[in-house]
């Protein structure tokens, strides 16, 4: 079979537990039924994923595709930041030369980022620099991100899409993370993504390179470290993801950091009984 189990992790300590995978088989042992569960990460594309032929073959293998959230018309991000009123005044975030750069950036843009906040901006301007910098990326590259491809895999292959919550929702969270957060330290935070933009510094390209490498940390026995982004998501998901591991053979792909940790969702899916095996994605 071509998703036999293989022995790809070491533990090194009683804290750390090193998986040399992002994907994982879910079994259910009363049912034997089989799901999996992949960890993205949002700047990756199509490439990446081609080149995984395990978890293609495990992706076809599925009736259900599990997202974060679901690409709906209407709904999608710059649908929901072109719909607000409020103007934010740039120039009270950033210089001259540095606002130039955001022009730049959406001049082709169908977002207005005139709507959108300190914190959305910031979040936009690292995954731009993860993408353009750190993967080498073409600016006229339009090519999915590894979600987007992932589900677009899985509908020419006739795979049913299950989103567990909504973009809109999803924006909240990003805001209500950082509220409260000083205009100074937006400014601060702001000022130093565009500048390693702007000077193409690939000495902050770790995140992206040990993703690709695959030599993750999963520090399965450390608590989550944020309540609202992993440990309060992880739980809700869970209680969705349960009921559709029990009527489908489910394709799970959710952002890396969602399987990490003690409320992780392969902690999580252990305590349920079901039996979690890494797989070589190659």
């Amino acid at each position: 079979m071509w998703l036999t189990p293989t022995f790809l992790f070491g533990q090194k300590s009683s804290d750390t537990l090193f998986y040399k995978t992002i994907l994982f088989k879910i079994t259910d042992p009363p049912s034997g039924r089989t799901s999996y569960l992949f960890g993205t990460h949002h700047a990756f594309g199509k490439d990446f994923f081609d080149s995984l032929t395990i978890a293609n073959q495990a992706l076809e293998a599925c009736d259900l595709l599990i997202k974060e959230n679901l690409n709906i018309p209407g709904e999608m991000a710059g649908d929901i930041i072109n719909e607000r009123v409020t103007i934010h005044k740039w120039e009270k975030y950033l210089s001259k030369e540095d606002l130039l750069i955001i022009k730049k950036l959406f001049a082709e843009s169908p977002t207005d980022y005139k709507k959108m906040t300190p914190t959305e901006m910031y979040v936009f301007l690292n995954r731009y620099f993860k993408q353009q910098v750190c993967l080498n990326k073409s600016a006229n590259d339009t090519s999915l991100s590894l979600d987007e491809y992932i589900g677009a895999l899985a509908i020419a292959k006739n795979l049913a899409e299950f989103g567990l919550e909504t973009t809109r929702e999803q924006i909240a969270l990003i805001n209500k993370d950082v509220e409260g957060m000083p205009p100074k330290v937006h400014k601060k935070r702001l000022k130093s993504v565009i500048d390693i933009i702007r000077t193409k510094n690939t000495k902050h390209c770790g995140e992206t390179d040990w993703y690709s490498q695959m030599e993750i940390d999963y520090k399965l026995n450390e608590a989550c470290r944020n309540t609202l982004m992993l440990t309060d998501r992880n739980n809700k998901w869970m209680e969705i993801i349960r009921e559709k591991l029990e009527t489908n053979n489910c394709f799970i792909a959710v952002g890396l950091s969602h399987l990490m940790y003690e409320c992780g969702l392969i902690n999580q899916l252990k305590d349920l009984g079901y039996i979690i095996t890494p797989l070589d994605v190659n």
